[in-house]
């Protein structure tokens, strides 16, 4: 710890590490705030710009970027149901709900709290426990890394239901589905293309979500007769008896991302989907979920903040990152001639301590970046919807556009969001849809990986962690026959 906190007392005595700290948080958060800018691409961007400046320097740059994108997406998910980034898109679930009821302040607040909470304590496993939590993550082949994430899918269809929980099955698979149009990355083959050289590529996880979350509240709004705005109330600075009584969920929540983290390629976007739908699963107000819970942003916010800690442990002690943004990461500590992998610590003794330390900081000029980010952000309320809506229209017509620089991605926007407008009148949710397109390609890899490689899933038969998973799939599996059947009973065959 006297590395850490050596590293620590030089940042904040350097005027130029603080200056670039401020200036880089808030530029993460503004991306991060803004559709189709990801913290991925802004970092990749950073490795190029930053390339000739002191190490110190350039990975307080990045990690202030980082972490200010991932904390970012969460304002306009509050604001406009648009999530900034994949993230942010469980927070929207319950965010903008509180926003429509008076409380975005509030809600923006807690998830600032909640986003420090989740990186501090992804800080501190990082610190604490890094190579114990990489030895775990190598447990991990194929075959768990499939069952994990079907498992995930099958979680969030099954919370996520209201009525039928069957439909929240059918929207995951959807989401499946979509996942694998284009080419097999194991293969080559063609699928679901149709001749379409644009689908040959696949379909970018991107403007699906902006579709589904942006679209139907457009088009929701395009009604003879609006609601009137709502008056917002609350400080943007919530008080710590407010966040206090949630801290064993945010404990929990940090727990689940910083878990997920660990885990090469899953990231901070499934860190947050599992934490949120642990949070539901376990919550004494179910039915609060997805209609303005405070519990619901807490549980997203630590699980993805978490997740930063968690894609730092593989990367550094393994060299395999456990993230998008961390495998941009890894290209810069390479061009500074840093080899992450188990000899980090003593090629590069106390480097694990000054990366703890950024982060740290960054985790406490958050805290002020955030509060002054948001209060401009949130004038967007006092916008009359005739006025904002289109605004809504442009900005995700812009996200989607700026990732690929296509018009069809525009398209794909369209399409998917009036098929999910209508897809919400028959009761069908949209958070295993895009979780469903998110861990398809994770679980279609996998799994057909461990076919090839093992001629089969006898593994699942041989290896302790794949066989639990595979019995609780089961397990849910046989539940949700009982619940069908007790379901037709009620409704088909009652008199």
């Amino acid at each position: 710890m006297e590395a850490f906190w050596s590293s620590f007392v030089g940042l904040i005595t350097s005027p130029t590490i603080i200056l670039a700290m401020l200036s880089s948080i808030t530029v993460g958060i503004i991306i991060g705030a803004l559709p189709g800018l990801t913290a991925t691409m802004s970092i990749a961007i950073l490795v190029g710009l930053t390339y000739s400046l002191p190490r110190e320097l350039c990975f307080t740059v990045i990690m202030g970027v980082y972490v200010g994108a991932i904390y970012g997406g969460s304002i306009t998910a509050i604001l406009l149901n648009i999530p900034g980034t994949g993230s942010a898109a469980a927070t929207a679930l319950d965010g903008y709900p509180l926003g429509v009821q008076g409380r975005a302040s509030f809600a923006i607040g807690m998830t600032r709290t909640a986003s420090i909470f989740g990186t501090l304590f992804g800080l501190i496993m990082l610190l604490a426990i890094a190579p114990l939590l990489a030895k775990i993550a190598l447990l991990f082949t194929s075959v768990e890394l499939a069952l994990l994430a079907l498992f995930g899918v099958l979680v969030s269809g099954f919370v996520a239901a209201e009525d039928l929980k069957i439909k929240g099955w059918i929207a995951a698979f959807l989401g499946m589905l979509v996942s694998c149009i284009g080419i097999d990355q194991l293969h080559g083959y063609f699928r679901f293309t149709y001749d379409v050289q644009m689908l040959m590529a696949g379909i970018s996880f991107v403007p699906v979500m902006i579709g589904v979350f942006g679209i139907p509240q457009v088009l929701d709004n395009m009604k003879l007769v609006l609601p009137p705005r709502i008056k917002q109330t609350g400080s943007l600075l919530p008080k710590w008896k407010d966040f206090s009584r949630y801290v064993p969920l945010s404990l929990r929540s940090g727990l689940i991302g910083t878990g997920i983290g660990i885990i090469p390629g899953a990231g901070e976007d499934i860190g947050a989907w599992m934490a949120y739908f642990a949070a539901k699963a376990t919550s004494k107000d179910k039915e609060k979920f997805g209609k303005g819970s405070i519990e619901g942003i807490i549980a997203a916010e630590t699980g993805n903040n978490a997740a930063i800690g968690g894609a730092l442990i593989p990367l550094l002690t393994l060299s395999i990152p456990g993230s998008p943004p961390s495998a941009v990461l890894l290209g810069a500590l390479l061009l500074h001639g840093i080899r992450p992998g188990p000899m980090l610590m003593f090629e590069f003794p106390g480097f694990l301590q000054e990366m703890g330390a950024i982060l740290f900081l960054v985790s406490i000029l958050l805290f002020v970046c955030g509060l002054i980010v948001a209060k401009f952000f949130i004038k967007a309320l006092d916008i009359p919807p005739k006025i904002l809506m289109p605004v809504v229209a442009v900005l995700s017509v812009i996200g989607s556009y700026a990732i690929y620089i296509r018009i069809f991605d525009v398209r794909i926007m369209v399409i998917f969001g009036i098929i999910y407008f209508f897809l919400f009148k028959l009761k069908y949710p949209v958070a295993p849809f895009v979780l469903g397109v998110i861990l398809g390609p994770m679980i279609d890899e996998n799994l057909r990986r461990a076919f090839w490689v093992h001629g089969g899933l006898m593994p699942v038969l041989t290896r302790p962690l794949a066989l639990v998973l595979f019995i609780v799939l089961l397990i849910m599996g046989a539940s949700q026959i009982s619940w069908v059947r007790n379901f037709i009973r009620k409704k088909v065959f009652r008199r």
